[in-house]
């Protein structure tokens, strides 16, 4: 019973260490308190129903109960009885709960505030994993199956978060799901007595079982790989190689927009810089309507403002192929409200998964349930398919405004979600300070709205220009406020920041402008016509669009009566809707011609570093990687070459020696001198003679029996080998005839020439074998590859042993073992 009391308060703490991830979607920590609060609850009332040997649908029953009790203390409706007892009003307080979360769900991007809707909901599943966990580990036994609760917790994230889920919460999780499968076998091996080691002596209470031991290992390497593997196997989300292939480029690259699944995982701005960077022009997206001159056609939004720039939020919506939110509804009246229709055809040059669709649409046709539409952000995505190839109508109502109802439209309340979530932003006291001295004076949000779209403006000597300069603030956002001079990321990412810090909503909208390609009603578009520009929301109006950037560097700028073009003569403002083209320029926010801009465009303007510079060429890292790579090859073939070099010093012809006669001379005669040859020097050379023929053996795939005599060993391959020329038969006799006499003789074989004998085998040895064995023979020599495996697994076992004899010391002073030793006192 105290197994099984120890067991299921291991897999209550198993079951919130696997709610980790969950970290990833929460801004704050309240979550993980009150998942405590209810898995201690369900944990000790399973502990109270095995003490009173309740049935296993009895235990469940009690924990549903516990977990009910717990949710009413955390959650309470205000009809509950002493706080914590429900009532039936109080089940009705948990279902408005629960729909309000779904509500919260479509409301929010991760990461998401601590709403009582969310955070009950949060609350409810990870107590209910509790449950189903607690019934499996303890109940029936089956630790194993447990898992899929805990996978289940994991997923929310994973299908949710807009990067990459952070390893570490899932290192968390699966430490947890191993410190349960460790705990069932720990209480199922303790149950057959002593355990035993393999080398025959009993394992005292103190030490772990080896075979325990040896699981554990696998198990924190297996978890070590697949935190470690993702990072680098090209394609998945946050793989090294993908961080190392999108670092900050020269601007000529040929990427295509928003590539990949996720619309929560596409970053617009390098997307849009990718495409206007390409030296050809590619037809993208066909656009046919009954709107005489329409708006920008939009396809994404970065609302999420830090430290490194405007990002995209994950995007969250119902189907578009159903009745879509009615734009019209709650707006002020003296609002323009005008119906229209437009069919897209997406070419195969444009592979992202968002539909252009101009803003409001409110009926689409042609798309399946797959493509779900953001209400918040009006754009059409999909988590499955590709726009590339969409032929799609859609319906969609064009909303204008004067600026003398924007001037109508109160200041948002502090409590209100646009302000809450389109406010925030990284604190700069220059940009504060400007955007201070801008807004002074002005009484309303459009006015103060206007003061910072007309800093634009050439009077105050901003610029449009297709390459940006760098500067010495250690600030994208000040550098470009002090240089003056960028195109439409950087208009569109200022205005959006500069809105910000007067405390109004905004964010940054991508699109395509009109271009000047026009047949009747229909436009090509093309990646020239790529844009940014910035949308601010007014209360009661919605989202209103807002173009910073020069007219004059637009193709098909469009500007309107509260957004005119503040560059032209105050006489030639257009219209409301009226669209302005001037020039013939081909491309909205990007370099054309020889011109790159100096500046990544995929930094949106970043906070707290310097704007990087123009990038070396790639191809000489292509070129040094090639040329590492070659030599690593190449290294098995040095290193034989080496070997063989050293051996055809030592087997030349042995120097002779002179030594002086001894006593026995006669005194009156010539003393006599003997020449004799260094015994010790010709064997050493008869040695490096055989063991340069035996790895020419082993490169030409010649059998080679490490238990043969040298004579034993060159008659076989007389026989096998080498019966057909003479010359080397003789050969390999002289060569084993040295080894043998270097072996077992007292006086070894001298004077024989060894080194022409070792170049006639290997000649005849070649000259039988296939191409294949000759080309591995050269390049990748099997002898230098069979002694480094060796020397590997040599090397591998002396760490094992070191290791094991360190470890058997540290085990003295295991707490395990002091503790048992204090227990048998």
């Amino acid at each position: 019973m105290i197994a099984h009391r120890n067991l299921g308060f291991v897999a209550a703490a198993a079951t919130l260490l696997a709610a980790a991830p969950l970290s990833a979607i929460f801004e704050r920590w309240t979550w993980l308190i009150q998942a405590t609060i209810a898995v201690a609850v369900v944990a000790a009332v399973a502990a109270l129903a095995r003490l009173a040997r309740f049935p296993l649908w009895a235990q469940v029953v009690a924990m549903v109960a516990g977990l009910t009790l717990a949710l009413t203390w955390l959650f309470p409706g205000g009809t509950e009885l002493v706080a914590f007892i429900p009532t039936p009003a109080t089940f009705g307080h948990f279902a408005d709960l629960l729909s309000a979360s779904m509500q919260d769900m479509r409301s929010y991007g991760v990461k998401v505030p601590d709403t009582d809707p969310l955070l009950f909901l949060t609350v409810l599943g990870i107590g209910g994993v509790a449950v189903v966990v607690d019934v499996l580990a303890v109940g029936l036994r089956r630790p194993a199956l447990a898992g899929l609760p805990m996978l289940a917790i994991y997923s929310v994230p994973v299908a949710v978060y807009v990067d990459s889920v952070p390893p570490v919460p899932f290192v968390v999780g699966a430490a947890g799901y191993l410190w349960l499968l460790v705990t069932d076998n720990v209480d199922r091996v303790r149950r057959f007595g002593r355990r035993f080691t393999g080398d025959g002596r009993d394992v005292d209470v103190w030490e772990s079982s080896p075979l325990a031991a040896a699981g554990r290992r696998l198990a924190v390497l297996g978890v070590a790989l697949a935190v470690v593997l993702p990072l680098a196997v090209p394609g998945m989300t946050g793989g090294l190689l993908d961080t190392l292939g999108t670092g900050a480029g020269n601007g000529t690259g040929t990427g295509r927009p928003g590539v990949g699944t996720n619309p929560g995982r596409i970053n617009l701005f390098a997307a849009l810089s990718g495409q206007l960077n390409q030296s050809e022009v590619a037809d993208l997206v066909k656009v046919t309507t009954n709107e005489q001159q329409p708006f920008y056609l939009r396809f994404g939004v970065a609302d999420r403002l830090s430290n490194d720039g405007f990002r995209v939020n994950d995007p969250s919506g119902r189907a578009a192929n159903r009745d879509l939110p009615d734009p019209t509804r709650d707006l002020r009246s003296g609002v323009g409200q005008n119906r229209y229709r437009a069919t897209v055809e997406v070419t195969d040059n444009l592979d992202m998964p968002l539909l252009p669709v101009y803003a409001q649409p409110v009926r689409t046709e042609d798309l399946n349930d797959r493509w779900l539409y953001d209400a918040d952000r009006q754009i059409v995505f999909s988590g499955r398919e590709s726009a590339r190839g969409k032929k799609y109508s859609f319906e969609y109502v064009r909303l204008t405004y004067t600026p003398s109802v924007l001037r109508q439209a109160r200041e948002l309340g502090s409590s209100h979600p646009a302000r809450v979530h389109y406010t925030i932003k990284p604190d700069v006291p220059e940009v504060d300070a400007l955007v201070e001295r801008l807004i002074r004076g002005a009484n309303t949000e459009y006015d103060k709205v206007r003061a910072i779209y007309d800093y634009f403006s050439a009077d105050n000597g901003f610029v449009y220009r297709l390459s940006t300069e760098t500067g010495t603030s250690g600030q994208d956002i000040l550098d470009f406020l002090t240089n003056k001079a960028g195109y439409c990321q950087q208009y569109a990412a200022a205005m959006a920041w500069l809105v910000r810090a007067a405390g109004i909503p905004a964010r940054v909208a991508f699109g395509f402008t009109n271009g000047s390609n026009r047949s009747g009603d229909t436009y090509t578009l093309t990646n020239r016509n790529l844009h940014a520009w910035t949308e601010v929301y007014f209360d009661q109006m919605g989202w209103v669009p807002f173009d910073a950037t020069p007219a004059y560097g637009v193709a098909g700028s469009t500007r309107s009566a509260w957004a005119p073009d503040i560059d032209a003569p105050e006489e030639s403002n257009p219209a409301p809707g009226s669209t302005s083209a001037p020039g013939d320029t081909e491309a909205s926010a990007g370099p054309q011609g020889p011109d790159s801009p100096e500046e990544d465009p995929d930094s949106g303007l970043a906070l707290g570093g310097t704007a990087p510079a123009e990038q070396a060429p790639v191809w000489p890292w292509w070129a040094g990687g090639a040329l590492a790579l070659l030599a690593l090859l190449a290294l098995p073939a040095l290193r034989r070459l080496a070997l063989r070099r050293r051996r055809s010093v030592a087997t030349a012809a042995a120097p002779a020696t002179v030594r002086s006669a001894g006593g026995d001379a006669p005194a009156d005669g010539p003393r006599m001198v003997v020449l004799g040859v260094d015994a010790a020097r010709a064997r050493a050379d008869a040695h490096a003679a055989w063991d340069e023929l035996l790895d020419t053996l082993v490169d030409y795939r010649v059998r080679v029996d490490r238990t043969e005599t040298p004579r034993a060993t060159a008659d076989r391959l007389v026989r096998e080998a080498l019966s057909a020329d003479a010359g080397a038969v003789t050969a390999v006799r002289l060569l084993g005839r040295a080894e043998e006499r270097a072996r077992y003789a007292r006086d070894p074989l001298t004077g024989e020439r060894l080194l022409p004998a070792l170049r006639s085998v290997r000649g005849a040895l070649a000259a039988q074998a296939d191409r294949r064995t000759r080309l591995l023979a050269a390049v990748l020599p099997p002898s230098v590859l069979l002694r480094w495996r060796l020397a590997t697994a040599d090397t591998s076992s002396r760490l094992v042993t070191a290791t094991g004899r360190v470890r058997y010391r540290l085990l003295r002073w295991s707490p395990r073992r002091l503790l048992a030793s204090r227990m048998a006192r």
